[in-house]
């Protein structure tokens, strides 16, 4: 596709998997019928994907407008008792020493995934903040939340006692946006939901991608193979990200030679992402152009 990653079957989302389903059907009627609209408004700036936007628009014939607006993110939130726990200890860890892994709020694992990924958080030595949900061996779970029971209780015998120097668990729920915004975290170990990535790059964190469902395999693979901004562990043959790769790509990442590059990169999208909702920045131009698009058609 023009402007566009190269992408592989197994990385759209899983409703395309399956050609004769009619999630699958309906997903091309609604991927057709977008060429009826006048224009697009996208949660994005151009600086992270000029060539897909540019692309897009020539693929149309100048028929259709593409406006990125972002990054567009929510701002800080009241912060709850186990928020300001993370805070606390985040305040006493050096700077950009901690991964920070979270599922977003609708993200789960299996009983499995679970302990591999605790036993390779604790295999690659480095400091980490877990916001852990209780696990599922539903194929669903992605979409269903988090259970009501504690989700401390599904952790391999001992971990906590023996990582208690490295690495701090809490449950179901943390303060992302300032978490992100911490100077002493330095790596974000994500499902890839679209607001969790441009919370990331606003904070100049680089990223580990775990996508889970809808486009977020999609997201991952813009991240690692387009933007190079993060790094994606590998999954054996039976869907597992096993503990040896999860500590070798986090020891990558935030201690490796690759991380610095990736970090590199990162801070440069931070500073773009800053730069594009200035008052002469590209999505304020944009919004501006938008807007008196508007006015002529009557509409505001």
């Amino acid at each position: 596709m023009p402007g566009c990653v190269p992408l592989l079957g197994q990385d759209l989302p899983a409703p395309t998997q399956n050609r004769s389903s009619d999630a699958y059907k309906n997903f091309l009627e609604c991927s057709k019928g977008i060429t009826i609209a006048d224009g697009i408004l996208l949660n994005s700036f151009l600086e992270m994907e000029p060539d897909t936007i540019k692309a897009l628009e020539e693929n149309l014939n100048g028929k259709m407008s593409f406006y990125p607006l972002g990054p567009i993110t929510q701002k800080a939130s009241t912060i709850e008792e186990n928020g300001s726990e993370c805070l606390r200890w985040l305040d006493n860890q050096p700077p950009s020493s901690v991964l920070y892994v979270s599922f977003g709020s609708d993200g789960t694992l299996t009983q499995n995934q679970v302990n591999e990924l605790a036993l390779g958080l604790e295999l690659s030595d480095q400091k980490f903040l877990w916001v852990l949900r209780s696990p599922s061996n539903s194929t669903s779970a992605a979409y269903l939340g988090p259970h009501n029971d504690d989700p401390l209780k599904y952790l391999p015998n001992g971990f906590l006692e023996r990582t208690k120097d490295k690495g701090l668990v809490v449950p179901s729920w943390a303060p992302q946006i300032q978490v992100l915004g911490h100077n002493s975290v330095g790596g974000f170990l994500s499902h890839c939901g679209w607001n969790s990535i441009l919370e990331s790059m606003q904070e100049g964190v680089p990223l580990i991608t775990w996508p889970l469902f809808a486009e977020q395999r999609m997201n991952a693979v813009m991240l690692t193979d387009g933007l190079k901004v993060a790094l994606r562990p590998k999954v054996n043959e039976d869907g597992i990200v096993e503990k040896e790769e999860i500590a070798k790509v986090i020891k990558c990442l935030i201690e490796g030679v690759e991380g610095k590059e990736i970090r590199k990169r990162m801070n440069g999208l931070k500073d773009a992402a800053t730069n594009a909702i200035k008052e002469d920045g590209s999505s304020t131009h944009t919004m501006s152009k938008l807007a008196t698009k508007w006015e002529n058609f009557g509409g505001v």
